[in-house]
């Protein structure tokens, strides 16, 4: 002890003979390396949110198929006809009334645009086939799809969220039962079945708007009008869009119900997943619609004259 004193003693007589300031200076403190550039610190942080990026599309799809695949693994050891059937009012019939006005205007518009553009080349007689290829094939699919997404999907993450919330999930479980058996694959499954037949109904009815806009109002020559889309529309356009609605209704239904299904908290959470199941479930039709697109212009190919 004394001979650590007079080391101290020491450093201090040097400090103040010298005019520093280490008058404090401990004999037993280890010096400490130079810090590091903010430079250098900051580029470990940047190079793992690019990866974070990077890898989030896989992460969301790889999710999303997850959780799809047990609760297909589930439900095919126990049908439930009762909760699909109720599922099936619930998607398609009750949305009946908001397919057929937004396809009745659909149809309007597009034969509004067609014969705007038609007039230049006096060829307003091709609005038929031009409304019924684009309907069959792309407007026809993509908005019902959407307007099935803002009202089913959204009631299903509300529903199935308020469940989660009020421990009626986990009540499920503790009688044993797997809530995906009750919850999710009937509501995909009528996702999957009535997308499909609610874009036949959109088609028919924007066909029916399309014709009373071009015929009606517009004095187009209706004998025109129906050969045009007869020559110019095909079954494997229907076909398509057939097939897009499908892949839909699979999607929106996944998204809503995982949505809901992974709600933590209270009101403010269940709004945050209902309003995500929507924006989500939009995203992924366009996004999907895309791609679809391009494979099936692969397999069908467009028709020459």
């Amino acid at each position: 002890m004394p001979s650590r004193l007079g080391s101290i003693d020491r450093l201090r007589a040097l400090a103040r003979f010298n005019g520093s300031t280490v008058a404090n200076t401990r004999v037993d403190e280890v010096p400490v390396a130079p810090a590091a550039p903010r430079a250098a610190r900051s580029t470990p942080r940047i190079a793992s949110i690019i990866l974070t990026a990077l890898l989030a599309p896989f992460t969301y799809v790889g999710t999303r198929s997850l959780f799809l695949l047990r609760a297909a693994e589930v439900w095919r050891h126990r049908f439930h006809g009762g909760l699909l059937a109720r599922q099936l009012q619930f998607v398609g019939f009750e949305s009946i009334p908001i397919v057929v006005l937004v396809g009745f205007f659909s149809g309007g518009v597009a034969a509004e645009s067609s014969l705007a553009a038609l007039k230049m080349f006096r060829q307003e007689v091709s609005v038929g086939g031009i409304v019924g290829v684009s309907l069959a094939r792309e407007l026809a699919p993509v908005f019902t799809a959407l307007m099935l997404s803002a009202r089913a999907g959204a009631g299903m993450a509300a529903e199935i969220g308020s469940m989660r919330i009020t421990e009626q999930i986990d009540a499920l479980l503790s009688f044993g039962a797997e809530p995906t058996q009750h919850l999710i694959m009937p509501r995909v499954l009528a996702g999957m079945l009535m997308t499909p037949i609610m874009t036949m109904v959109f088609n028919v009815v924007g066909l029916f708007g399309a014709y009373l806009v071009a015929v009606h109002l517009r004095q187009v020559d209706p004998g025109g009008v129906l050969h045009t889309f007869r020559f110019y529309t095909d079954p494997l356009d229907y076909l398509e869009g057939a097939i897009k609605a499908v892949a839909f209704g699979i999607a929106f239904t996944l998204v809503a119900c995982y949505q809901g299904f992974n709600v933590r908290g209270g009101a403010r959470e269940l709004g945050r997943a209902t309003t995500n199941a929507v924006v989500e479930g939009a995203v992924a039709i366009l996004v999907l619609d895309y791609f679809l697109t391009d494979v099936m212009l692969v397999i069908w190919p467009p028709r020459t004259l």
